[in-house]
């Protein structure tokens, strides 16, 4: 990597609001979460993700058709409710929000609301898993809406949700429409009690493939994850800012509750792509295989 020369720091402050969810009262979550938005604002916070699905439980851990009725509409109750603090405190919300789009059609949705309280963008959930305890086929159809860039008054913000952060397709289309930050509203975690000896391996795993991200699109990453036991499952929590040189720049408690306000220098995009240059030295005249399942 070449040397720092002329580059001006241009810092953002980004809050992650790490929690646990109570069961059955998805106003007590709400209320939690825009607390946590708040704190991380009053610290300085100029862009505040929550974790993906904040207002309910992790559901997906079995098919309950009664589920459905925690949807809600886009623009609804939910981001009514986030836009308000937004304008309020003149932060960006990132907010995970399970999307009644019309009868029988469900998108797992994050909203972008900018810091006047309007709707900035939405993005849909893109990869829907189906794995033991991970039934989201079940209740999300896939997005439409593509791999974006949404401009706002902190920066360029790139969402992406949970299960998309295993694809190195989904976060290079979203730096090249202009991402400056992969923010990624996540609910991970294990079996609790189930296979222990591979619980370090799986988490780092999943950061690793983050950080690889950060480093070979040279963007911020920001994960948002859960924390705590729910049914079967315990989220492990960690939250965590990547720098473009996939640094670790900060990360939550394994454990606890915690809103991370971490300084974001978006003047290293740059610095990064200038002396790994991947973006220039793509040959995308040979990638045409990527569109094929699998190359027999």
């Amino acid at each position: 990597m070449t040397a720092r020369t002329g580059s001006v720091a241009r810092a953002l402050r980004v809050g992650l609001v790490q929690m646990r969810c109570a069961p059955d009262d998805p106003a007590a979550n709400l209320a939690k979460a825009i607390a946590g938005i708040e704190d991380a604002a009053v610290r300085g916070a100029e862009l505040v993700c929550l974790q993906e699905l904040f207002r309910t439980p992790y559901f997906c851990q079995s098919e309950v058709h009664g589920r459905f009725d925690l949807a809600e509409p886009v623009p609804g109750p939910t981001t009514e409710a986030l836009a308000k603090v937004a304008a309020a405190r003149g932060v960006v919300v990132v907010a995970s929000v399970f999307e009644r789009r019309a009868e029988g059609l469900y998108h797992n949705t994050a909203v972008v609301l900018d810091a006047d309280g309007r709707q900035a963008g939405v993005y849909r959930k893109m990869h829907i898993p189906d794995d033991p305890l991970y039934y989201e086929k079940f209740y999300f159809t896939p997005g439409d809406l593509g791999f974006q860039s949404i401009p706002t008054r902190a920066a360029r913000v790139g969402t992406l949700v949970c299960w998309d952060q295993w694809f190195p397709e989904a976060a290079r289309l979203t730096a090249l429409a202009g991402a400056q930050l992969l923010v990624y509203p996540t609910a991970i975690g294990w079996e609790t009690g189930v296979r222990p000896e591979w619980e370090d391996a799986e988490h780092d795993a999943w950061e690793t493939a983050q950080r690889a991200h950060a480093i070979a699109n040279g963007v911020f990453v920001v994960a948002a994850n859960r924390v705590g036991a729910e049914e079967r499952l315990t989220f492990w929590g960690q939250s965590f800012v990547a720098d473009p040189f996939g640094r670790v720049i900060a990360r939550a408690s394994s454990t606890e509750e915690e809103t991370l306000v971490v300084d974001c220098d978006l003047a290293l995009i740059e610095e990064c792509r200038r002396g790994w240059p991947f973006l220039r030295d793509r040959r995308i005249d040979a990638y045409g295989d990527l569109l094929k399942r699998f190359r027999d």
